[in-house]
């Protein structure tokens, strides 16, 4: 009898599973299930081309619909699973059907953290984590309009930045020193709150919400020091959290996500996770990471797929992601959740820098504006895990591919004074 490998969630990480599968020649059934009622599709546009209107639908689907019917991939769109039975090798949904497995990967990805406060539930108050949130801002977002934005992440930041490149007042409410401050830390928040102002953004720092009011539609925003913000419309942005209740009680340890190994395999057999959800142990860094970036999405559903086939290849890929905000283009590889010091190659006022984050004097992350071959450097030496001379790394003369073990000696001049567009270096896609 024919293998069914069941997929649970039909977004970018369980779309590339089910893609991967066919490429490698699973011959099998394939049973993608999605919450959403749509085909998988990218993400990161919603907050930037497909916003700002550069971009529709059709151009963000991961395949479209031919592709799935053509290669014999069965989509249950609409739908979410709600528990996984391993004894009986089914996946249970919320109408009660009931689908069976050899194998199953849990790409159930992320939701959007909610703020519990008096007016949260008024209309004109929204979130960014799905093509129907997207088209709700896209409407709202008129040249003249008042928005009011909690949080300033990357995906607050880039929402900023398309609201405003629309002729949209924004203020943002921050609680902590800058944004970005828990990802890049004071020092390069500080860049990223200059080039926001550049711009006509308005920014309250380590503030919160207090309140929303207004009577049905919201009007005005309340902060913890009692500011309040006139506004037609506000966007949350307020961190995110793993979906994991389809594994409860299914024996798969649950860990700020589904625990996974270096194969994407859980503790469980027969059972996989790939994608935003999975907190999975990364033999590059030593440690177990979960990463919620389109790049990891995409390659490490296609890692899970090779290994429900047998294929026993561990997933090593050091993480990238890009951010556009405005005409620059941030780029940023490795993983940190903390750092000894950052050393910064360059100056914005010249077009373009790269911090690194050190720890015991090795590379483990660096973030780029504006250098987009820099980054890739950077990620070869993060592989190398080798210790890098501070002073090397901040010298604009020092090629960094000179800083891996074995170089020879090379030496180049500054080149950086004319923004690198994104992708249009050649080595970034």
């Amino acid at each position: 009898m024919q293998q069914q490998f069941v997929i649970i969630g039909a977004n970018l990480a369980g779309g590339t599973a089910a893609i991967a599968l066919r490429e490698e020649g699973f011959d099998g059934q394939i049973v993608l299930i999605g919450a959403e009622p749509y085909l998988p599709y990218e993400r990161p546009p919603l907050s930037k081309e497909y916003l700002q209107g550069k971009k529709t639908f059709g151009e963000i689907l991961l395949k479209p619909e031919t592709f799935y019917t053509g290669h014999h991939i069965q989509t249950l769109l609409g739908v979410s699973a709600t528990r996984i039975n391993p004894r009986e090798q089914v996946v249970e949904l919320e109408n009660s059907d009931r689908v069976p497995y050899d194998k199953v990967l849990i790409a159930t990805g992320v939701r959007n953290r909610r703020l519990r406060i008096p007016g949260a539930g008024l209309a004109g108050i929204y979130d960014l984590r799905t093509v129907t949130d997207a088209d709700c801002l896209r409407a709202e977002g008129q040249r003249g309009r008042r928005a009011v934005l909690v949080g300033m992440g990357f995906i607050g930041s880039e929402v900023a930045a398309s609201l405003r490149q629309h002729g949209v007042e924004v203020t943002v409410i921050e609680s902590f020193k800058t944004p970005l401050y828990r990802v890049l830390g004071e020092q390069i928040g500080q860049i990223f709150a200059d080039i926001h102002r550049e711009h006509g953004v308005q920014m309250l720092f380590e503030e919160t919400v207090a309140a929303f009011e207004g009577g049905h539609q919201v009007q005005r925003v309340v902060t913890s020091s009692g500011r309040k913000l006139d506004c037609d419309f506000a966007v949350v942005g307020v961190g995110v959290e793993p979906v994991t209740e389809v594994a409860l009680g299914s024996g798969v340890q649950i860990e700020n996500g589904i625990v996974v190994d270096e194969y994407c395999q859980t503790g469980v057999e027969g059972i996989y996770a790939a994608g935003d959800v999975a907190n999975h142990y990364h033999p590059i860094f030593g440690r177990r990471v979960r990463v919620e970036h389109w790049q990891n999405a995409i390659y490490q559903g296609r890692a899970a797929a090779r290994n429900m086939l047998g294929k026993c290849e561990p997933y090593q890929d050091i993480h990238w992601f890009w951010s556009d905000q405005y005409n620059y283009n941030v780029q940023y590889t490795g993983f940190h959740s903390e750092w000894d010091d950052v050393i910064v190659r360059g100056r914005l006022d010249d077009g373009s820098i790269i911090a690194f984050y050190m720890q015991h004097s090795q590379i483990i992350a660096a973030i780029a504006i504006n250098r987009g071959k820099d980054i890739l450097r950077a990620a070869a030496l993060i592989k190398a895990r080798v210790p890098v001379d501070p002073d090397r790394l901040r010298d604009e003369n020092v090629d960094l591919r000179a800083l891996l073990p074995g170089a020879r000696p090379m030496r180049t001049r500054p080149s950086h004074r004319t923004p690198v567009l994104p992708h249009s270096d050649g080595e970034v896609s």
